[in-house]
């Protein structure tokens, strides 16, 4: 029977972090453990599966021959000496509470493991504007994070000494404890599961291999981001320890509002004021874009609220696609601090429009009809 994707298996993402995998095969194994389902097949093959999905995905090495090349692989890697995923009933027991929840004791990874450790992948939240957003542009931003100590090369031991094998668990990392029915393993409390011992820290990082720096780095902003995209930067999160591959950094992008301009996807959107006369007697007004000024036809009879579509004035889409379209909505803009005259000329206008019976309101006239029909209806 062909194998399920192990990150199926857990439910978690294919940049989940190793937390994250931890977390998920915690619930799964609290939840299909043989000693709360006993006699049920179905919870004990989905225990066996959740497992050597975790077996493989909290290992740096087998998950990224994994992550390139599939369950293939790993077969591969196993022919080759590297081991792969399986299920011992003997040790399951003591291993899954070693491995998920070894922790809660200060534990750490199975011993016999190498004691390797992925860098933390981070997280950066950069605001744009909105044409950086759609234009695309380069952005410096600095990045505080842990990196190798480059004094002791990450190894924590100052220079001329390096650290040595502990004596307590002779480089595994884990000791043993027995209680009752239960093996459980956890961490070495003398080199506290690393497998070995500083006896001459190093003076810049006290023995921890990292350091805390602000590192600047310049971030290539596609063209057509829009708001929750996120850029991955490989490589460029927190140093892992003891030999541990890099982490990722996954920039967030943030468009900031626009003070003229409404983003829906690949579409924009904005409000255009036009005055009285033209949305009457019709004529042309500017309308901003952004790749400039274009004169926008404005009809006769206009009312407020119409909106004009402009073809191809929107956003080019990141993942591909036609650019998106611009739609400006008029808005009729009613004259403001009128003078006596105005006031005078805008009244005898007024009553030249009611002697003609209303026909030039179409739409008030309609209103009051609807208005007058409701009250009708209600009253009968």
């Amino acid at each position: 029977m062909a194998k399920r994707d192990y990150y199926k298996v857990l439910d978690v993402a294919r940049d989940a972090s190793e937390a994250d995998i931890k977390k998920a095969y915690r619930r799964l194994a609290m939840k299909l453990h043989p000693d709360r389902n006993p006699d049920d097949k179905s919870a004990e093959e989905q225990f066996k599966e959740a497992k050597e999905a975790y077996e493989v995905l909290s290992d740096a090495q087998k998950r990224a021959a994994y992550d390139q090349f599939g369950h293939e692989g790993l077969e591969a890697q196993r022919g080759a000496g590297g081991g792969g995923p399986g299920f011992n009933p003997g040790e399951a027991f003591g291993d899954i509470f070693g491995d998920v929840f070894g922790d809660i004791f200060g534990g750490g990874r199975r011993g016999g493991r190498s004691q390797v450790f992925r860098g933390a992948d981070l997280r950066y939240e950069l605001e744009l504007d909105l044409n950086q957003a759609v234009f695309g542009a380069s952005i410096e931003i600095d990045v505080p994070k842990l990196c190798e100590c480059e004094t002791c090369s990450g190894s924590g031991a100052a220079k001329g000494s390096n650290p040595v094998q502990c004596e307590t668990c002779h480089g595994s990392g884990q000791v043993r404890v027995t209680q009752g029915f239960f093996q459980l393993q956890q961490a070495c409390p003398r080199c506290r599961g690393t497998g070995k011992i500083i006896r001459n820290p190093c003076d810049t990082c006290l023995g921890q291999g990292r350091v805390r720096r602000t590192k600047k780095l310049a971030v290539k902003i596609p063209p057509g981001v829009d708001n929750g995209d996120r850029i991955r930067l490989s490589g460029e999160g927190e140093a892992g320890r003891n030999g541990g591959p890099t982490g990722d950094l996954y920039v967030e992008v943030h468009v900031r509002p626009h003070e003229i301009f409404e983003r829906e996807g690949e579409h924009l959107s904005c409000e255009v004021p036009v005055s009285f006369v033209t949305a009457a007697l019709g004529g042309t007004v500017i309308v901003p874009t952004l790749d400039g000024q274009v004169s926008l036809k404005i009809p006769a009879e206009t009312q407020s609220g119409r909106v004009f579509r402009l073809r191809d004035k929107g956003v080019k889409p990141v993942r591909g696609g036609s650019r998106g379209d611009l739609f400006c909505k008029v808005m009729v803009e009613t004259p403001v601090k009128l003078s006596s005259e105005q006031k005078d000329l805008l009244r005898k206008f007024e009553s030249s429009l009611k002697a003609d019976d209303g026909r030039h309101s179409p739409r008030e006239e309609g209103f009051f009809e609807g208005v007058k029909r409701f009250f009708t209806g209600a009253e009968n």
